[in-house]
């Protein structure tokens, strides 16, 4: 009955990893580390960066996911689900161009503010273009996704433990996060490291709100290498590298959360 599945899995994952783990070893005079040496001299810092935005936008997704999806828990509100599952359907660079539109410095958002008095448009802030703006958007867009499975999983506790709060006056943070989240700490976090991943290879939402100067994220740094350099062994290890990374945060899931 696996086997399909499995089948799936060896396709689209297994085979490239093996084939691309083989090429980012292909040097010109047979094998070695060469690649892995450019990658790591010229973007240790832009891996470190995609690893801190990719936290850091775990980071807000989750407490909001987790404080949503408790809200929704005790009171529904189909219009409030409605809304929040909409980025589910939305692709990446859609997102990344209306993200552009929102925060840009002349864009809807300085330009609403700008209406009401509060900045002045001659020198307006700007979140698009910069470590902030990446973050939003990575954390709208992945919020459907954290908050279908959060939402599953409070919806599964049994209602006496929330009443049995209740009775010895727990209020709705306390029994959200002393009952709730400890009782639904795997789903969370699933949605932690499928959210990480995706967010680690992320490419057209940094390509649309990042610039042309100081840090890239890892997707950014592989595009480069394969359209402006031709350098497919040095773009292949860095998706090597992104892949371990990622795989690292599934192997804590996998030691850590479904320990018994």
């Amino acid at each position: 009955m696996a086997l399909p599945a499995i089948f799936i899995v060896g396709v689209l994952f297994v085979y490239p990893f093996f084939l691309s783990l083989m090429n980012s070893f292909k040097v010109k005079d047979g094998w070695g580390w060469d690649h892995y040496k450019t990658v790591f001299e010229l973007y240790t810092g832009d891996l470190l960066y995609t690893v801190w935005i990719s936290v850091a936008s775990l980071a807000i997704l989750l407490v909001f996911g987790i404080l949503l999806g408790g809200y929704l828990r005790f009171r529904h509100n189909g219009w409030i689900e409605f809304l929040f599952k909409i980025p589910l359907f939305i692709p990446f660079v859609v997102v990344g161009h209306a993200m552009r539109v929102l925060l840009a410095p002349n864009g809807t958002l300085n330009a609403s503010l700008a209406a009401l008095g509060v900045i002045d448009l001659q020198n307006p802030p700007s979140i698009a273009f910069s470590s902030a703006g990446i973050i939003t958007a990575l954390a709208w867009k992945n919020l459907s996704l954290a908050l279908l499975l959060l939402m599953g999983a409070f919806r599964s506790i049994d209602q006496n433990f929330i009443d049995a709060a209740r009775n010895i006056g727990a209020n709705y943070l306390r029994i959200l996060f002393t009952v709730m989240v400890p009782m639904a700490k795997g789903s969370i976090a699933v949605s932690a490291v499928l959210i990480f991943t995706s967010m680690m290879g992320s490419f057209s939402i940094p390509m649309m709100l990042g610039t042309t100067e100081g840090s890239q994220m890892a997707m950014v740094d592989l595009y480069y290498q394969i359209v402006y350099q031709n350098n497919y062994g040095a773009a292949n290890a860095i998706g090597v590298i992104s892949y371990l990374i990622s795989m690292g945060a599934a192997m804590y899931y996998l030691r850590t959360v479904t320990k018994r």
